[in-house]
């Protein structure tokens, strides 16, 4: 019997995050009989250590900050061996680039989270990708990634593989099942649900904007998430006097708002690609996204699942959610065209294929 591949993922933690959402569906998803996933983390909490498979060994480093987690993670790696590194949290990826060419003997992935010159803006961090090359493999999530990638980081081309993100079906149904209405959905009013972390980048400042121009009409607006700029979010919402605006906190089970939800909006000013767009997708949901970078474009098919408009366009925006709003669809198609296109099965054999040829390089 060939010996396993021993794939080493590395992150921060497992919050409930893209990256993190990713990274523990490969990992519960590879094949035994031929790799053996562990995953280095840098601090060991996050509601997706209760998802992970038991046979996916934690290693914790017990590190707050990532650019002190250099050091550990380099002994680590030195002291276990894995036959691929695979990283998957942009900085950790920036630093960890410098260091590559130490272990010749291993293979280096890095799956990049984001846009890059619209996500990175300090200059010391900049400078790492310069060793980006040094990569093995490259993954971008969409091509607006890597596109940036090659054009802006001079990245070679043939370093970069287009993986889009997995949706995992099984896992979404299963939360649908016990879902029920939220009770802030109130009986006679359009619900209509955002979803991400409150941060500059997530556009919910635009969002209120719009919501501002709807304050008349019988329709909630449902943010959920958390973030650094929850304060200024709910001042502005008193500000603008938005009663109808309700901000939820992170929830456990954002599902059971999609499902019910009657449109949902991804207001981002950038994006990688959007597992919350894709889920919405999943529970049947009709999309309205702003018309920013990352992905949107090979997510949403014109009518079948949603579609994009310009949100700084603040009167166009709202009259745009007025109309879809009084519109029918069809959950099934909704669904479909997601499962098509990015089910688990379809993106994880490519993950698994990628891996294996970086081994026979």
């Amino acid at each position: 019997m060939n010996k396993k591949i021993f794939v080493m993922f590395i992150l921060p933690d497992l919050e409930t995050g893209g990256a993190e959402r990713i990274v523990t569906t490969i990992a519960n998803h590879l094949s035994r009989d031929r790799f053996e996933p562990k995953i280095l983390l840098l601090r060991k909490q996050g509601g997706y250590l209760n998802f992970l498979k038991k046979d996916v060994e934690i290693i914790d480093i017990d590190t707050e900050r990532i650019r002190h987690s250099l050091k550990p993670i380099l002994k680590e790696i030195y002291r276990r061996k894995p036959d691929i590194v695979f990283s998957g949290f942009g900085e950790v990826n920036a630093y960890l680039s410098l260091f590559i060419k130490l272990f010749p003997k291993i293979k280096f992935i890095a799956r990049e989270t984001n846009v890059v010159s619209e996500h990175v803006t300090r200059k010391d961090i900049k400078f790492f990708y310069n060793f980006y090359n040094n990569y093995q493999q490259i993954i971008a999530q969409s091509d607006d990634m890597l596109h940036d990638l090659v054009n802006n980081f001079n990245i070679k081309k043939h370093k970069i593989t287009k993986i889009n993100n997995p949706v995992d079906f099984d896992f979404i149904n299963e939360k649908l099942l016990i879902s029920t209405k939220p009770e802030s959905f109130k009986y006679n009013y359009k619900n209509v649900v955002a979803i991400g972390n409150l941060s500059a980048r997530k556009g919910f400042d635009n969002l209120l904007k719009v919501f501002s121009r709807l304050k008349n009409e019988k329709i909630i607006l449902h943010i959920l998430g958390d973030g650094r700029d929850r304060e200024i979010l709910h001042q502005m919402k008193d500000f603008l006097g938005l009663r109808n605006v309700v901000f939820h906190g992170r929830q456990e089970n954002p599902y059971q708002f999609l499902k019910f939800a009657d449109l949902f909006i991804l207001s981002s000013r950038y994006e990688g690609f959007p597992n919350v767009l894709l889920e919405a997708g999943a529970c049947g949901t009709y999309s309205l996204v702003n018309n920013c970078r990352g992905g949107i474009n090979e997510i949403i098919q014109h009518n079948t699942n949603g579609e994009i408009a310009d949100i700084e366009n603040y009167e166009d925006f709202s009259q745009r959610i007025m109309t879809l709003l009084h519109r029918n669809y069809n959950p099934d198609s909704i669904k479909n065209s997601i499962r098509s296109r990015f089910s688990k099965e379809i993106i994880l054999d490519r993950y698994e294929k990628i891996l294996l040829d970086l081994m026979k390089k």
